[in-house]
């Protein structure tokens, strides 16, 4: 078994069943995320994120304007 990615800034990521944000900034190793038209707000327990799509594969799908 593979160890679990950890996000970095920029991936999309799936922080509980079906909610999906983006890793805004890490801070003392610990991820802020945001969604749009919520404050940033940071993860209690990185190991719950899973990475549903890197920042590059989100550049090729065309998110980044």
């Amino acid at each position: 078994m593979s160890p679990r990615k950890l996000p970095e800034v920029g991936d999309e990521v799936e922080y509980a069943p079906g909610r999906l944000a983006i890793v805004t900034d890490i801070r003392k190793g610990i991820p802020y995320l945001r969604n749009p038209g919520i404050k940033e707000w940071p993860v209690r327990d990185p190991a719950t994120l899973a990475v549903r799509r890197t920042r590059a594969e989100r550049i090729a799908a065309g998110d980044f304007r």
